[in-house]
């Protein structure tokens, strides 16, 4: 679930389609997306017997270890794009605010925590044309707890 107000629209970031903006001023550390109605989780191993272009797979993100949330119903998170310098973080689904955004911010987060160990997205990192590559498990969790921990001044 999207907790600030928002809409979708063109996105900043070249050859990237829709993105997801906000319509109004976030502070920086508050939770823009949390988890919610999450029906289907898979293991890697079971995700992988489909093929890379199929729904299950398009519908997958990486949430914790080796397991997916698979959502074949999508609602308007999916148009939350890949920076290498991102407005939000994600960590365990939710997604905070790295800074203080202002409406009409257009959220973005590294797909590397997302995707699975070694995963290369089909697609380049837009402005840098750098591979997107999945990061190890204990590396996506101890880098975004990391920086959750900073964003909160813990």
């Amino acid at each position: 679930m999207i907790l600030p107000r928002y809409r979708i629209a063109a996105s900043t970031i070249e050859g990237a389609g829709q993105g997801l903006f906000l319509e109004q001023a976030v502070a920086r550390g508050r939770v823009l997306v949390a988890p919610d109605q999450v029906h289907t989780v898979w293991p890697e191993a079971q995700l992988r017997t489909h093929a890379p272009d199929s729904l299950e797979v398009r519908a997958s993100v990486r949430w914790f270890e080796d397991r997916y949330s698979i959502t074949p119903e999508w609602s308007d998170e999916c148009f939350i794009n890949h920076a290498y310098a991102p407005t939000a973080l994600w960590h365990l689904g939710f997604v905070f605010a790295l800074a203080d955004l202002e409406a009409g911010t257009e959220v973005t987060m590294d797909y590397r925590y997302v995707i699975g160990d070694g995963e290369v997205m089909r697609f380049a990192d837009a402005p840098t044309g750098r591979p997107i590559v999945g990061l190890a498990w204990k590396d996506a969790l101890a880098g975004s707890a990391r920086q959750l921990a900073a964003l909160l001044d813990c």
